[in-house]
């Protein structure tokens, strides 16, 4: 079943499976990409990444010097990608005309020994879409996590390759091409080919890349942009987002080129490297937020 929330001539539709963002769009353009009730999220799109963004290597980390391992979900390089909520039906706390939130419980399994719940709330205003994730400890002792989504902005109806990017990130984080896990420490981007801390055009650009060290503007918020020739769309994300995954598969269902960028509180394998991690002792919660925001040019 979908969600749909309006405000004015905002629109929003969000999954109860895995409750992921399915549409946003404003007068009816699209403003993120879209695809079909019932369908699977191709390339993972919308998806609530929970209790790790990205991947695990060999799918086991350890939690108090005891082994955890997770089922393999990425057979093909012998990782553990994007979490435990995806697939799981939600349940809705509340659903009004613009607003509409929703919680999960993480039960404990084998790979992962600690209770915790998941919340999350998708809105609508004047300015654009706004995301607030909770995660609340619900065990019996402290556990570390991150939380990542997985959007997919568009700039309205421009192509992706008429249009610019650019990231608040200041690192790239290098990645063994085999297994897309993390092959050594971050690294500047300036002066490289990830140096998108300036608008740079997205033809030819090929990104399945983690960034970090993203800088907060005079707002607090970290802002990343996608413009186009009529216009363009902002993915903000509170500080807590230190991460961003961007990826831009070719052939996204009745697009073609398309762009994630995907805010991440950890990088890829955090459960293994322990990298801003955040932990929370039995009874203890955490939130924090991102959005997208249309933006005329």
């Amino acid at each position: 079943m979908s969600l749909e929330i309006v405000h004015g001539t905002a629109r929003a539709v969000i999954t109860e499976t895995g409750a992921g963002l399915q549409a946003y769009e404003v007068d009816g353009v699209p403003f993120s990409e879209t695809y079909g009730y019932g369908e699977t999220p191709p390339f993972g799109s919308g998806a609530v990444l929970v209790p790790w963004p990205n991947r695990t290597a060999g799918a086991q980390w350890h939690l108090d010097g005891e082994l955890q391992q997770l089922d393999v979900s990425e057979p093909a390089r012998g990782n553990a990608i994007h979490g435990l909520v995806r697939r799981l039906q939600w349940t809705v706390l509340e659903h009004v005309a613009s607003s509409v939130s929703l919680e999960v419980e993480i039960e404990p399994q084998p790979g992962w020994p600690v209770r915790l719940r998941t919340t999350i709330a998708y809105s609508l205003d004047d300015t654009g879409l706004t995301v607030t994730h909770g995660v609340h400890n619900v065990g019996d002792r402290p556990t570390p996590f991150g939380v990542g989504t997985h959007p997919y902005p568009r700039a309205g109806n421009d192509s992706t390759d008429s249009c610019t990017l650019q990231l608040a990130a200041t690192t790239v984080l290098p990645l063994d091409s085999a297994r897309m896990v993390p092959s050594g420490p971050p690294m500047p981007v300036a002066g490289t080919e990830y140096d998108f801390l300036t608008a740079r055009p997205l033809r030819d650009v090929q990104l399945d890349t983690p960034f970090g060290g993203c800088l907060p503007g005079e707002d607090g918020l970290v802002r990343h942009v996608v413009t186009g020739p009529s216009g363009g769309v902002e993915l903000w994300a509170d500080p807590d987002f230190k991460w961003v995954q961007v990826f831009t598969p070719g052939e996204f269902p009745g697009r073609g080129r398309a762009i994630a960028i995907e805010p991440m509180t950890c990088p890829p394998d955090a459960l293994n490297s322990g990298t801003d991690l955040i932990t929370l002792a039995p009874g203890e919660s955490w939130a924090a937020r991102w959005g997208i925001n249309p933006i005329s040019t």
